[in-house]
C-alpha cells in the first residue's frame, strides 16, 4: 500500500499527470451536467453519434497532415450537432434514425480515410487509440488544458444562467414553448456544448467510451435522488470522483485511462443501485 502511495506521489510531480487530472475533472463535471438533461430527454445517444463524427474529423485531420487537429474536429463536430438537431426534428427522419445515420457514416468514412491515405505504419493502433482513448496520458499539453478550462467555464456558466430554461425544457417542451421559451435555441445550445465536451473528452477516454461519462453518473444519481437539482448535484459529484479515481488507478496499475474511468463508473452505478433498493425497502 505504501509503495503504491509513494509511486502515486512520484507521478504527481510530473506536469502531464496533473494535466490529466485537471482535464479529467473538468470533462467529468461538464458531461454530468449535460448528462442529466440528455438522459431525461431520452437523447443520450447524441453523445455517441457526435463522438463518431469527431472520429471521422480526426481521420480527415490526420490525412491532411494537421499538427493540431483540435480546431478542425471541434468545427466539424459542432456543425454536425446543429445538423443533427435540425434533422432530428424533421418528420421524415426521426431523431434516433438521424443519430444512427450520422454515427455509422462518420465511422465508415473515418476508418476508410485512415486506411487509404494514412501515413502511419500502425493504422490499427491509431484507430484503437482514437476509439478507446490513449493508453498513455502523455498526449495532453498545456494548450489543451487551457482550452478545456475555457470551455468548461462556458458550460458551467450557461448551465447556471439558463438553469430554469433547461429545467423546463427537460421535463415539458410543450409547456416551455407555451410560455415563450425558444425551444430550438436552447436545444441548439445544448447540442453545441455537448459537441465541445465530446471533442475534449476524446483525448482522455476515446470516442466509443464518451457516452459512458454522460450516462452513468446521471443514472447512478437517479437510483437514490428524485428531484432535478439533487440528481444534477449528485451526478456532478459522482462523475468527478469517478474520473479522479479512474485516472489515479490507471497510473498505479498501468491500465488505459478511459477504460478504467468507465469501469469505476460501472461499479459506482451498481453500488447506487444496491443503496437505492435498500432505501426503498426501508421506506416500506
Amino acid at each position: 500500500m505504501s509503495e503504491s502511495l509513494n509511486q502515486l506521489y512520484t507521478y504527481l510531480q510530473f506536469p502531464f499527470v496533473r494535466y490529466a487530472l485537471i482535464v479529467g475533472v473538468l470533462i467529468a463535471l461538464c458531461s454530468s451536467l449535460l448528462g442529466v438533461t440528455l438522459v431525461l430527454k431520452r437523447f443520450s445517444f447524441i453523445g455517441d453519434g457526435l463522438s463518431h463524427v469527431a472520429f471521422g474529423a480526426m481521420a480527415v485531420a490526420a490525412v491532411a497532415g494537421l499538427t493540431n487537429d483540435m480546431p478542425l474536429v471541434l468545427l466539424i463536430t459542432t456543425v454536425s450537432a446543429i445538423l443533427l438537431l435540425r434533422t432530428g426534428t424533421n418528420t421524415k427522419i426521426k431523431g434516433d434514425a438521424a443519430v444512427a445515420m450520422i454515427s455509422v457514416g462518420a465511422l465508415a468514412v473515418g476508418y476508410l480515410l485512415m486506411n487509404v491515405f494514412s501515413k502511419s505504419a500502425n493504422v490499427s493502433g491509431d484507430v484503437c487509440t482514437t476509439l478507446f482513448g490513449s493508453t498513455s496520458i502523455l498526449t495532453l499539453n498545456k494548450a489543451k488544458v487551457w482550452l478545456c478550462v475555457v470551455i468548461s467555464v462556458i458550460v458551467v456558466a450557461v448551465f447556471t444562467v439558463f438553469y430554469n430554461k433547461v429545467f423546463a425544457l427537460t421535463f415539458d417542451e410543450n409547456f416551455a414553448r407555451a410560455t415563450g421559451t425558444k425551444i430550438s435555441v436552447y436545444n441548439l445550445i445544448i447540442a453545441v456544448i455537448i459537441a465541445a465536451v465530446i471533442v475534449l473528452a476524446m483525448n482522455l477516454v476515446g470516442s466509443l467510451l464518451i457516452s459512458a461519462l454522460v450516462i452513468f453518473p446521471a443514472l447512478s444519481a437517479m437510483r437514490i435522488f428524485k428531484t432535478f437539482r439533487s440528481v444534477t448535484v449528485c451526478s456532478a459529484v459522482v462523475s468527478v470522483i469517478c474520473a479522479l479515481a479512474g485516472i489515479l488507478i490507471s497510473i498505479v496499475v498501468s491500465t488505459p485511462v478511459g477504460s478504467t474511468i468507465v469501469l469505476v463508473d460501472i461499479f459506482v452505478f451498481f453500488g447506487f443501485c444496491i443503496v437505492g433498493n435498500l432505501v426503498k425497502r426501508c421506506k416500506k
